[in-house]
């Protein structure tokens, strides 16, 4: 499987969110790198990285979406709950040793596409033009630059 690229349908229009989905779309990348230098340690740091960073987005995202009020808000935080019960499952197998590092590959190309375009899609339209004053605001104190601490630590 190539690498992933960012095409323009794959575009929020929320700056922070699409930025996020670009650089979980870069650690799918870097597992690609990994698996064909068939480097396990690289592969298990990888992953860690890529599941840390993907939990982040999640809680990022959610509290975004709930914030500004959108009314679906429940129903996507079930599909993340159940893409990281899935994710954890792989995280297992590869601490026990298995090579899985193909499979969730394809798992994770497959599925980033997929819920952003269509699961983040969904509540675009109807959140944006009330994420855009929680998004714009980029004041030490903002409402941005508070949840980018929380959740990334930056």
């Amino acid at each position: 499987m190539a690498y992933l690229s960012w095409s323009d349908d794959l575009d929020t229009g929320i700056v922070e969110i699409d930025n996020q989905h670009k650089q979980i779309m870069d650690f799918i990348n870097r597992l690609h790198d990994a698996r064909q230098h068939a480097d396990r340690s690289n592969i298990v740091a990888v992953v860690d990285d890529l599941v840390e960073y993907t939990l982040s987005h999640f809680a990022f995202e959610e509290c975004l979406i709930e914030d500004a009020g959108y009314e679906f808000v429940r129903g996507h935080k079930k599909v993340h709950e159940l893409f990281v019960r899935r994710v954890n499952g792989f995280v297992e197998r590869l601490a026990k040793g298995e090579d899985i590092s193909h499979e969730l590959h394809s798992l994770l190309h497959r599925w980033l596409f997929s819920h952003i375009r269509h699961d983040d899609a969904a509540y675009v339209a109807a959140v944006r033009p009330k994420m855009k004053v929680l998004t714009e605001t980029q004041a030490p104190g903002g409402w941005l630059s508070r949840s980018l601490k929380r959740f990334f630590g930056g």
